[in-house]
């Protein structure tokens, strides 16, 4: 990458910083998109249309989803580079959209689940310090849908009793309110009674918080102890089994997406998808026209 296009990034990234809110992560994936593609058309600041259809054949071989990002990040670069006053023209027309099919999300049925919470509350019942830690992360992950990064960052006073919700820090720092049951609150409570102390967060591991690596490692063990395929298990498996069975029981769509922390509801709107038996009918049994005689 030129100096040029290089000192181009470094401003668009602060913008998204700035503005926008994204997360370090967030920034990482578009630097390492946009580096990657200056490699192929020499200078993203003068990059013309043509410079830009010819990405088609470089990224042949690429997922679609890769790509589809990649050209997200172009799109979002160039349109910045344009509203600043830095280029008089936006050639990202010219870039590669494929056809994306959102894959159906990995569900657990209620049976399933339930076979995981009795295997983790007859270990609990011990008072084993590790198996009352994974049983609150159990009544957590499928109890607030909270996503694993979520999860293991939360700070030790932010389960208080007789508080029914939870100020979460989710994606682009953003917050909001996620319920936490009578169920989830008892297994907090008893998991900090024997908690080692000394540590600003809920599930600490060594000088910081458990990682999501050691939390996966954690849920796939709970699957096995319940007879469950672990390859079929994991943290966000359970997030998606809370959303699911929710739809299932009659939540709102809009509701669900406030509670799973979506920007934007078409990413919620694939439970509809898992449940659409359930969907059809409620149809049946619910829309006025469903009860009127011919």
């Amino acid at each position: 990458m030129t100096p040029d296009d290089r000192a181009l990034v470094d401003r668009f990234l602060d913008m998204m910083a700035a503005e926008v809110g994204s997360s370090r992560h967030t920034l990482q994936a578009y630097r390492n998109d946009l580096e990657r593609t200056a490699e192929g058309v020499g200078s993203l600041g003068t990059a013309s249309a043509g410079d830009l259809s010819r990405l088609g054949a470089q990224w042949a071989e690429l997922a679609p989803s890769t790509v589809a990002r990649r050209s997200a990040a172009l799109r979002r670069f160039f349109g910045f580079l344009v509203d600043d006053g830095l280029r008089a023209d936006d050639p990202s027309a010219a870039l590669p959209r494929p056809r994306l099919e959102r894959p159906l999300p990995r569900i657990l049925d209620t049976d399933e689940v339930q076979r995981m919470f009795e295997a983790a509350e007859d270990r609990a019942a011990s008072g084993e310090l590790v198996a009352v830690r994974n049983l609150a992360l159990l009544e957590l992950l499928y109890g607030s849908g909270l996503r694993a990064s979520e999860l293991v960052s939360l700070p030790r006073g932010l389960v208080r009793r007789g508080q029914p919700f939870l100020m979460v820090r989710g994606k682009g720092s953003k917050e909001r309110l996620v319920p936490i049951s009578s169920r989830a609150e008892a297994a907090v409570g008893k998991w900090l009674e024997i908690a080692p102390g000394g540590s600003i967060w809920l599930f600490p591991s060594g000088k910081t918080h458990l990682s999501r690596v050691r939390l996966f490692q954690i849920v796939r063990a709970m699957a096995a102890d319940a007879g469950i395929v672990p390859e079929r298990v994991s943290p966000h498996v359970l997030r998606h089994a809370f959303a699911t069975h929710l739809l299932s029981g009659g939540a709102d769509l809009r509701v669900l997406q406030s509670l799973l922390g979506h920007a934007d509801i078409a990413t919620t709107q694939i439970y509809t998808h898992v449940d659409s038996a359930r969907l059809v009918e409620l149809v049946n049994s619910r829309h006025p026209l469903a009860t009127r005689s011919r």
